[in-house]
């Protein structure tokens, strides 16, 4: 086999022949992933390469509906033409304009927080948070179900680590009252994104009080939808102000483009611009991407039409599938996974859905445990009764198929 610049050399036919094992493997278990091809933009209702009609998405990060939204895409547009593509920088350099700025006191007026730092995105924000605030004297205790980008992100810090089981507050307590640590930070995904569950806020926060430990969560499944103005989780949960940092997402609920974000104490934020890698050697965020999240701010300091849209759609949902005989995870988020247990009927059942209209994807090990594969149902406020409808209408149909249900 040749490569771009000729024969491969011993090495990389010597690799070629690891990784086509380690493929096949992945096939043999029914866990391949294969990527469908969209046509058109985000939507509720979206073009894609294997059908020649469109079919109705439940499964982007979409909650609001702002992925297409054309205030947010006339924003874009308009920051686009203003201030260019990009800036070609890091921050530090020249990477800052006047709408960045801009964004972060949106975001900290948003959170009720003190400042804010941008990043191209949340996997970013993770990874260069910990590394830069903790040091050996300190200690992190950290839900076993953090997103995958905590847990990175907890690796390439230098501090005492501790895992919890998940939402579990006596095996929580238990390892803070045992800590001597300097710092103590509790770290938890404000919600689980492959299981629709909620943290337990008001408990770590009682344990934070108790043992004088920060509070930090993940709100990337939760900022602009969850709570009765879409703060999230410490709204969602009535914590208010008692989280302390907290990381989310430009790139799921607000606008659905790219970027992430720390908000918090000031300190916090300074710190983070002087030593944090990810922020300190890796380009600004775009423009374009930049004036749409502001008007997405602007859309939900204006309104709460839109968390409440996404909370009805919800409970219709799950009311629906629930009597139909379904088990779902979770209880009131908008991220429903179908439990199905098996790898490669998840994935058969998702196909069949697709053949009838429904874009879902099954998900299995190493996304998830194994033994508890799924497909994962997000529902977003730009659907109407009527897609809900049709989407359970099929699960139905293909469950019964399938014997599911």
């Amino acid at each position: 086999q040749s490569g771009h610049y000729g024969r491969d050399s011993q090495a990389v036919a010597s690799l070629r022949t690891i990784l086509d094992g380690e493929l096949s493997s992945i096939h043999a278990a029914g866990t391949y992933k294969n990527e469908r091809i969209i046509t058109t933009p985000m939507a509720p209702h979206i073009g894609v390469t294997t059908s020649t009609e469109k079919v109705l998405n439940f499964c982007a990060n979409n909650y609001l509906g702002l992925s297409s939204h054309p205030g947010v895409m006339d924003a874009a547009r308009e920051a686009l033409d203003k201030y260019g593509n990009g800036l070609s920088s890091v921050r530090f350099i020249c990477g800052t304009q006047t709408i960045h700025k801009e964004l972060e006191a949106a975001i900290s007026n948003f959170h009720g927080t003190e400042d804010t730092i941008l990043y191209i995105s949340c996997f970013d924000a993770n990874a260069g948070i910990f590394e830069t605030l903790l040091t050996p004297e300190d200690a992190v205790f950290s839900d076993q179900l953090n997103h995958a980008s905590i847990i990175d992100g907890i690796r390439l810090s230098k501090c005492q680590k501790h895992r919890y089981k998940n939402r579990d507050m006596g095996e929580l307590e238990e390892l803070l009252s045992a800590s001597s640590a300097r710092v103590k930070m509790i770290v938890t995904d404000g919600v689980f994104s492959m299981d629709g569950t909620i943290a337990p806020l008001p408990e770590i926060c009682e344990l934070a009080d108790k043992y004088q430990a920060l509070v930090f969560i993940d709100e990337c499944h939760a900022t602009g939808f969850l709570g009765s103005t879409g703060r999230g989780t410490p709204e969602l949960t009535g914590v208010g102000n008692r989280v302390n940092i907290i990381n989310s997402t430009l790139g799921k609920a607000l606008g659905g483009a790219c970027g992430g974000y720390t908000t918090g104490p000031k300190q916090v934020i300074e710190l983070l611009r002087q030593r944090s890698r990810p922020y300190l050697f890796s380009n600004t965020v775009p423009p374009a991407v930049v004036g749409g999240a502001i008007k997405v701010f602007e859309l939900l300091n204006a309104s709460s039409e839109l968390p409440e849209l996404v909370d009805r759609n919800t409970m219709h949902f799950r009311k629906r599938m629930t009597d139909a005989g379904f088990t779902l995870s979770g209880s009131t988020h908008p991220i429903c996974p179908v439990m199905l247990y098996d790898a490669a009927l998840a994935s058969s059942m998702a196909d069949a859905l697709l053949q009838r209209g429904i874009y879902v994807i099954g998900f299995s090990f190493p996304v998830v445990p194994k033994g508890l594969a799924r497909i994962r149902v997000q529902i977003s406020a730009a659907h109407t009764i009527e897609d809900v409808d049709r989407c359970v209408d099929a699960f139905i149909e293909v469950g019964k198929e399938k014997n599911v249900i």
